[in-house]
């Protein structure tokens, strides 16, 4: 018989494997592993189970629903991907194994990282202050578009600018919009906008895409270039929920590429309907001036009636003449004053005309609204992860997780047992499962 110490203690494999548990999963914090997925399954339960491996090795994943079903994709053998996880180890088979609660393919992953880490560098430099912004005319005089010649979003942008104000010149400056080029190609089509100066406004567009597609518009030389550029810019990149580098630096940013050319032009109806009333308002005046000067010539020609007696009537005809002359030299000179009166009251109306500070205000309303969405997208960003974060703290000490894995919670009398002390034959134990629960009755005890 083997003679045993009383120091040396005898570990249960199950003790054994629930204390490896607790060193593995208290000595690495939430890391990163990059590996190719293989032997994927999928039970009814919704749980993703695999290996990740390399050229070399290889370890078990888990990854529960309450996190897989907040993936765009689901994963197949042999795809290369990156998973945020928990160290951990499977009890039941003594396995060491990795939690997963986020999962990305190795590219967009990739290309993620490089975005968030160029964006605090340009965040940090000031790029994207609110200082450097620059404001945009009411009225353009000329729109320059860079956007490929060739693709949606040139179309969405010409058919809206017709539709809105189909006066304002369009001047195409054509670039690739895709490639390991474009981003080269869309800094000199902003060097030659910039050089050339024949517009006062700048719509950078393309259409939707993924982030490999969009990612010319999230290059450092193109953030640069936009951020030097002496005419103001409106991004208009991708689809609603897309951000790029470009749209931060931007002036303006535009949801789609269609929005940008409503943002940046007047709606031609709503001119057209300002100058009739404005054209309504001035002929009321002119009318109202004329009418008042022809009731004043009446009266002075009915009172000069009243006035003229006919017994001296002969004797006074040359002086009645000498009195016309004077009352037309009178009438045209009153005309001329109050024409002139008429014509700088014109000019003063024109110059309250509110459509310029209104069209500011809307500017500087839209600008302060795109600022406000940036500062509550950030915040709920923020919310979202630090609740990530919380869910998977609680997953790990969540005896449901336990209960999953095939154990059961024992007890009797609402109290959980953790040995056999205290159980005789005959007593009544209660099991807890994952989904319901048993009571049982001990028919034999057996001590370790």
């Amino acid at each position: 018989m083997i003679d045993i110490s009383q120091s040396e203690e005898i570990f249960s494999v199950s003790r054994l494997n629930r204390e490896v548990r607790f060193i593995l999963e208290g000595s690495f914090p939430m890391i990163w592993v990059e590996g190719e997925i293989s032997n994927l399954a999928i039970p009814n339960s919704g749980h993703w189970y695999f290996g990740l491996k390399d050229e070399n090795s290889q370890v078990r994943g888990a990854m529960f629903r309450m996190h897989n079903r907040r993936l765009n994709f689901i994963p197949k053998d042999g795809m290369q991907v990156m998973i945020k996880a928990r160290v951990s180890l499977y009890e039941g088979r003594g396995e060491f194994q990795l939690i997963a609660e986020h999962m990305e393919e190795v590219g967009e992953g990739k290309l993620r990282k490089a975005f968030e880490a160029l964006k605090k560098r340009l965040l940090d430099e000031g790029l994207f202050d609110a200082a450097h912004k620059k404001s945009f005319p009411a009225i353009p005089k000329s729109i320059g578009v860079i956007t490929s010649p060739t693709g949606a979003a040139i179309r969405d942008i010409l058919s809206v600018l017709k539709r809105r104000f189909p006066a304002v010149p369009v001047i195409i400056y054509p670039t690739l919009v895709q490639g390991d080029t474009a981003a080269p190609n869309i800094v000199k089509a902003l060097r030659i906008a910039n050089q050339r100066n024949e517009c006062d406004v700048l719509i950078l567009a393309r259409g939707g895409g993924s982030l490999e597609d969009l990612w010319p518009f999230n290059e450092e030389i193109v953030a640069r270039a936009i951020f030097h550029s002496i005419i103001p810019i409106m991004s208009g990149v991708g689809h609603e929920i897309d951000f790029t580098i470009a749209d931060f630096v931007a002036d303006v940013r535009a949801p789609t590429p269609s929005a940008a050319a409503e943002l940046i032009t007047p709606d031609r109806d709503e001119l057209l309907q300002l100058l009739t009333n404005h054209h309504t308002h001035i002929t009321r005046l002119i009318i109202q001036k004329i009418r008042h000067h022809q009731q004043q010539i009446s009266w002075m020609d009915k009172h000069l009636q009243q006035q003229h007696p006919k017994r001296r009537l002969h004797e006074q005809q040359q002086r009645l003449d000498l009195f016309e002359a004077a009352l037309i030299r009178l009438q045209n000179k009153v005309i001329t004053q109050r024409k002139s009166q008429l014509d700088t009251l014109q000019a003063k109306i024109a110059g309250l005309t509110p459509i310029h500070k209104i069209t500011t205000y809307l500017q500087q309303l839209k600008m302060a609204e795109q600022r406000l969405q940036n500062q509550v997208n950030r915040h709920l960003q923020d919310q979202q992860q630090h609740i990530a974060n919380l869910a998977g703290k609680l997953d790990a000490l969540s005896p449901l997780a336990t209960l999953y894995r095939g154990y059961a919670i024992v007890s009797k009398d609402e109290v959980v047992l953790r040995d056999t002390t205290g159980v005789k034959p005959g007593d009544k134990i209660n099991v807890q499962l994952t989904k319901g629960s048993l009571d049982c009755s001990v028919d034999t005890v057996v001590t370790s």
